[in-house]
């Protein structure tokens, strides 16, 4: 399957938002945008909380051959990227057969302008591996499925507790 498949890349999307919320009770919300173009892919929320936590997400499937390679690699475009303290960017494994993903890197979009310097084209280029026990810059955004709610809650409770502008 093509990764510039924009039916997966959504289809995608509406997973992590649903197990987010399934897995945290309802306790997360998520919006979706009806255009994206300004890099927002979901907005998550604490049920009751004002704070909002914006999410680019940028998937890779396992049939991909850079995957296949253990490693996770993919462009972020500079037009649309605006890194700012409440936008993380949601590096996504997906495994189509069985509709599941795993692993994820939840990466601080300010933490990502710093690491990455862009390429000739203006965008920046996530790699990371995939061995379990790697090492590299990314292995401490990396969780897995079942602790990517959690970890949005914990961002989300850091956002509220920030003294207002």
């Amino acid at each position: 399957m093509a990764q510039g498949n924009g039916r997966t890349g959504k289809a995608v999307e509406h997973l992590v938002a649903a197990t987010c919320i399934l897995a945290s009770r309802g306790e997360l919300n998520v919006s979706t945008a009806l255009v994206d173009d300004e890099g927002v892919d979901l907005v998550f929320h604490r049920r009751d909380g004002s704070a909002t936590l914006a999410v680019q997400v940028k998937s890779r499937t396992t049939d991909a051959s850079v995957i296949r390679r253990g490693q996770f690699l993919h462009d972020v475009r500079g037009q649309t990227f605006r890194p700012r303290p409440d936008l993380y960017v949601l590096f996504v494994v997906v495994d189509l057969p069985s509709a599941d993903f795993d692993p994820v890197w939840l990466v601080p979009s300010e933490t990502l302008a710093q690491l990455v310097k862009p390429n000739a084209r203006g965008s920046l280029r996530f790699a990371a591996s995939l061995k379990q026990a790697s090492r590299d810059r990314w292995s401490p955004f990396r969780l897995t499925r079942i602790a990517l709610p959690s970890a949005i809650l914990d961002l989300l409770e850091g956002l509220e507790s920030r003294p207002s502008q």
